[in-house]
């Protein structure tokens, strides 16, 4: 893990305060996030989960992948404290790493950015079914919610070989076979390409396809059935924000990988300037689980509605509130 005294090969006054500064601000947003962005994100992703399945017939399409990506955020929760806590983070580390902890933080970190990432690419691909065909209920939230659960069984799926890495560190000298599998740039090239190459190409073809749809004129735009126009804002928003926080991760990725497979090393400073970017585009990472939630508070006009109707509803306990039972008698009437 990272450490000025690891890569302190130069006893340059300038060198080490460098090496210093830097453990300094990693720290010092460290405990910005958590202080702040953490109990946020915590609070705000359990919130959209709950008053959107607390209100399941209202729900839209983008609901259904809003609530996927918070359940994913909610995750990432759970990955940010443990790793900003680390020794990577921390000029005061709570713990030390191990292969087991490590290992665990790397396969929840990996099925959540693959669960938000895809979540976002098929929240733009089902807003151009719906704008093409509308009424047509090919996008619909009975169909969402099977993609969304396909989704994560993809990202399990994917990050097996992360598993399958750290299994083979253990049984190598026993397994001939298991040792030719050990190489981690393979793992780290398969997912920089299902997790941001495909996705980002998905997303591109997609919005290529809306705004092509958008400056034509159709009969279709002044059907009422279609989705509010205020979802093409937020899907808008949602998709580069996601992209501006994760493409840096995928970037450090990528170099680490390049690095790997042509047994470059680097050299002290250039190590410990690769090692603060990474910790940096790691944060950026997590910073999209307090973002992308308040996001959806601000742009979507709906949620302050079902927010109401469930504290009314949890006012009024199991009993029902009145006004609920009147408005049924006035629709039976």
């Amino acid at each position: 893990m990272w450490s000025c005294i690891a890569y302190n090969e130069t006893d340059d006054g300038l060198d080490q305060q460098l090496c210093r500064d830097f453990e300094l601000i990693l720290s010092v947003l460290s405990l910005i996030y958590l202080i702040f962005c953490f109990p946020v994100g915590l609070c705000y992703n359990a919130l959209l989960v709950v008053v959107n399945l607390s209100n399941k017939g209202s729900m839209t399409m983008p609901d259904v992948y809003f609530v996927n990506i918070a359940i994913a955020g909610l995750v990432l929760n759970v990955v940010a404290p443990v790793e900003l806590l680390g020794p990577s983070f921390t000029m005061w580390p709570m713990w030390d790493y191990n292969n087991e902890v490590y290992i665990t933080l790397l396969i929840l970190f990996n099925i959540s950015s693959l669960v938000i990432m895809y979540s976002t690419t098929l929240l733009s691909l089902d807003y151009y079914i719906e704008c093409a065909l509308p009424r047509t209920y090919m996008s619909s939230v009975y169909n969402t919610k099977h993609v969304c659960g396909f989704i994560w069984g993809g990202a399990v799926l994917t990050s097996f070989s992360s598993l399958l890495f750290y299994v083979c560190n253990h049984v190598s000298t026993k397994i001939i076979e298991c040792s030719k599998m050990q190489n981690k740039e393979a793992a780290d090239a398969i997912m920089i390409l299902i997790g941001y190459v495909v996705p980002a190409v998905a997303v591109l073809y997609a919005f290529t396809l809306i705004l092509r749809i958008r400056k034509e004129a159709t009969p279709l735009d002044q059907d009422l059935g279609r989705l509010d126009p205020s979802i093409h804002r937020m899907l808008l928003v949602c998709v580069c924000v996601q992209f501006a926080l994760w493409t840096p991760c995928y970037a450090v990725l990528l170099v680490h990988t390049l690095l790997g497979e042509r047994g470059i090393y680097l050299q002290w400073p250039q190590a410990v300037a690769y090692e603060f970017l990474r910790c940096l585009s790691e944060l950026l990472a997590f910073s999209s689980t307090f973002i992308t939630p308040l996001m959806y508070r601000r742009m979507n006009e709906n949620f302050a509605h079902k927010v109401q109707r469930l504290l009314k509803r949890l006012h009024c306990g199991g009993r029902g509130c009145a006004h609920e039972h009147s408005e049924v008698q006035q629709v039976l009437t």
